[in-house]
């Protein structure tokens, strides 16, 4: 990488101690990565993979029991003053006091860094954030989508060069997570590091120039978002036939047929050994007469999916 990295993560490993007669929980397992500084980096993996243990030992909440960290040049360790500067944690929870008003919860908050007055800049965040209307409102008033944008304000009263955003447009509408990628996109021209955690592959697709998936406590990829999509090796044609049929086409390059409506099938196949020709030159050559045909190219969800199986595979 031409810069150095904004997060550097070397070894990190989480054991939190036994409870009762349950064994002691190995949350993470030496787990290696850098964020590079100004990408949009997606931490994905499924519930209780590590992501949120590896959040919250950044954002300096929890003790590692092993390895390093840094952010932006600051080890945890050596200097956690200056690496909490250097990062804003907006969390899944939506937590305000319902008595403070957006500005005085980014000016309190600005206050608990020690910014000074003069260097402020409560209502410019605000307006960041589509908030400036609802500077004097109470928080208790505002809407669940205005309560995540106030989040993202909070993170960056400090101007921190890197920023976290843990599951930010979990349970929101579809217009209200367009809002949401567009305020993290523009963060991310204005200079800002983006570590983007999500549930919607589809978001992490679209945003994310680089993605990590953490499955038990390991690192199982750290890829450019485009090279990891394209690990996914099947492909799937879907074919309208001229007729209904009962029986399903069959032949060793088909890795799975299922019939998808009356006339409707749908052929899976490893585009690394034949293609969408050779399969309807197979379905031709069997009697079944093509009237429509479209492809469907695998995205981020299909190789989640085989990457995730495959690891928790390998576990057992």
């Amino acid at each position: 990488m031409d810069s150095p990295a904004a997060i550097r993560i070397r070894d990190l490993a989480k054991v939190y101690a036994a409870a009762g007669n349950s064994p002691p929980k190995h949350a993470l397992k030496g787990v290696s990565f850098d964020v590079p500084q100004g990408q949009i980096f997606g931490l994905l993996g499924p519930n209780g993979a590590g992501k949120s243990t590896l959040i919250n030992i950044l954002a300096g909440l929890v003790m590692k029991t092993s390895g390093s960290a840094e952010i932006w040049g600051f080890d945890l360790d050596r200097d956690l003053r200056n690496a909490k500067r250097s990062i804003g944690i907006v969390p899944q929870e939506v937590v305000f006091d319902p008595f403070f008003t957006p500005l005085e919860v980014l000016e309190n908050t600005a206050g608990l860094y020690g910014v000074p007055k003069a260097a402020r800049r409560s209502l410019e965040l605000l307006g960041q954030v589509h908030l400036a209307d609802k500077a004097g409102a109470y928080a208790r008033t505002l809407s669940g989508g205005m309560k995540r944008r106030l989040l993202i304000a909070k993170a960056l009263v400090h101007t921190p060069p890197v920023i976290v955003l843990d599951e930010p447009t979990a349970g929101v509408d579809v217009e209200l997570r367009r809002q949401l990628w567009e305020l993290v996109s523009e963060l991310n021209h204005g200079g800002v590091t983006v570590v983007l955690t999500t549930h919607y592959l589809e978001e992490a697709e679209q945003l994310c120039d680089r993605i990590a998936i953490i499955n038990h406590g390991e690192l199982i990829a750290n890829k450019p978002t485009r090279e990891l999509v394209g690990m996914a090796r099947e492909k799937v044609v879907v074919v309208t036939l001229d007729r209904e049929t009962g029986i399903l086409p069959s032949h060793p390059a088909f890795l799975k047929c299922a019939k998808v409506g009356e006339r409707e099938i749908e052929v899976t196949y490893d585009k690394d050994h034949t293609n969408a020709g050779e399969i309807l030159t197979q379905l031709q050559g069997q009697g079944f007469g093509i009237v429509d045909v479209s492809t469907r190219e695998a995205d981020l969800e299909d190789v989640f999916v085989t990457l995730t199986t495959s690891a928790t595979k390998d576990a057992a």
